[in-house]
């Protein structure tokens, strides 16, 4: 019997007695095998690193594994929003700066972790990275096993270079078919996650693949993997392709590592299999409190909103803002209507405003944020009130995930945001844009 793709992404990294496994250990690992395995990246943010920091400490190790492979980045209350923001940063900086860590990216030089990574060369096919941030996944787009886990883990990460996991299972998504006008990786994986639950695939991979997959672009394959733990996932994979090797021939090439590019075997073994018709998807909408209640668009009926917010780890990327752009241009954000857009990081802001998106955004009456998680979990930056309500790009719509318990927040991709934004209500592309 073969491996799935999370399988031999894990049997890669598989070491015994502090060794690298044998071909004949690797070729037979299998779901479920408790695991030691190396990592290639170690993440955290400004969050969670200084937990990790403080656990590393109590290890009593000098130095970190590999001063190149732990990555530091402040980006969840950054611009620091307050004091308790600022003594949070303020640790990671003097760990960072301790330890002689290469990557320590801070404002002006940062942007949102998951879409700074691979944009900045950190990942590639073949990768084991962790993070301390439960949207690690994101980099599944790239060919590699990510996932996130606790501080603790980290810090024994940073010192070792080693963790430990459970092989998951593996749900294979097979998506066929022509997606729609304005639908994209958002409303794919909004509409995947309406089918399994938030729980469906708990501590599962979500392995994409189908000819729709094999058409996507990079940034709606970002968006799908990240989005993998909303339904419980453990990882969201895509096999590295043509797609993958053209997006990384961009990057800086941080990441030196040999690529692997590794595909699951035709008789692997899935737990479970679930084709989808991408044709018959519309654009989609979650209703609070869920990500899994997820509806087309033209079913919500008319809910007006108070804010509009655009980016995140989830779709803070270019070609987010593009669509963003295109819906908004030459037309206004309706009366009454806070409109805020959080671009991915400092090179999406420079490619936004060399391509003049910028100026539409603005002409159009929203708000450009510097790069940062800001509102996304009720961070700051567009924190809602009682009673109020939100259409937004980001990846959770938990009770008061941004902001008051008794606010409302929808989740959608840009297109559906913007449009959204124009109307004044929750409102479908094809309303706003002739």
């Amino acid at each position: 019997m073969g491996q799935t793709l999370a399988e031999k992404l894990i049997a890669r990294h598989l070491v015994a007695d502090g060794c690298p496994a044998d071909p004949s250990a690797r070729d037979a690992l299998r779901t479920d095998d408790l695991v030691e395995v190396t990592v290639d990246v170690v993440l955290a943010n400004d969050i969670t690193a200084p937990i990790a920091i403080r656990e590393f400490g109590k290890l009593g190790c000098d130095e970190v594994f590999d001063s190149d492979a732990v990555v530091l980045v402040a980006d969840h209350f950054t611009p620091n929003k307050d004091i308790a923001a600022a003594e949070q940063c303020a640790v990671v900086r003097r760990f960072a700066k301790e330890k002689g860590l290469r990557y320590h990216y801070d404002v002006g030089r940062a942007g949102i972790e998951h879409v700074l990574l691979p944009e900045q060369g950190h990942v590639g096919p073949g990768d084991l990275v962790i993070g301390a941030d439960s949207h690690t996944c994101t980099y599944g787009a790239l060919g590699a096993f990510a996932t996130g886990m606790g501080s603790t883990d980290i810090a024994a990460a940073m010192a070792t270079g080693v963790t430990w996991m459970r092989v998951p299972p593996t749900v294979r998504i097979e998506t066929k078919g022509e997606l729609r006008r304005w639908v994209t990786g958002k409303d794919l994986i909004l509409y995947t996650i309406g089918l399994l639950g938030v729980d469906g695939a708990r501590y599962k991979a979500l392995e994409f693949a189908g000819s729709t997959i094999d058409r996507l672009p990079m940034s709606g394959r970002f968006t799908m993997a990240n989005m993998a733990i909303e339904a419980g996932a453990k990882a969201g994979l895509f096999h590295a392709d043509e797609i993958t090797q053209s997006y990384l021939e961009d990057r800086p090439g941080r990441c030196r590592r040999e690529p692997a590019i590794l595909a699951s075997d035709p008789d692997a073994s899935y737990e479970r299999l679930i084709r989808i018709d991408a044709s018959t998807i519309a654009p989609q909408v979650a209703l609070p409190h869920l990500p899994e209640n997820s509806i087309p668009v033209g079913e919500v009926g008319s809910v007006p909103i108070d804010q509009v917010v655009i980016g995140s780890c989830t779709n803070g990327r270019l070609d987010d803002l593009r669509v963003a752009a295109e819906v908004l241009r030459g037309r206004q954000v309706a009366p009454g209507v806070r409109c805020i857009v959080l671009p991915g990081s400092q090179h999406v802001v420079l490619q936004a405003m060399k391509e003049g998106i910028l100026q539409t955004l603005i002409e159009a009456g929203a708000a450009v944020s510097t790069p940062t998680c800001g509102p996304c979990l009720g961070g700051h930056m567009g924190i809602l009130a009682a009673g109020e309500r939100a259409i937004s790009t980001t990846n959770r719509n938990f009770r008061g995930r941004m902001g008051h318990t008794e606010s409302e927040v929808y989740l959608a991709g840009p297109a559906v945001a913007a449009a959204s934004a124009v109307a004044g209500r929750i409102a479908s592309p094809e309303e706003v844009v002739s």
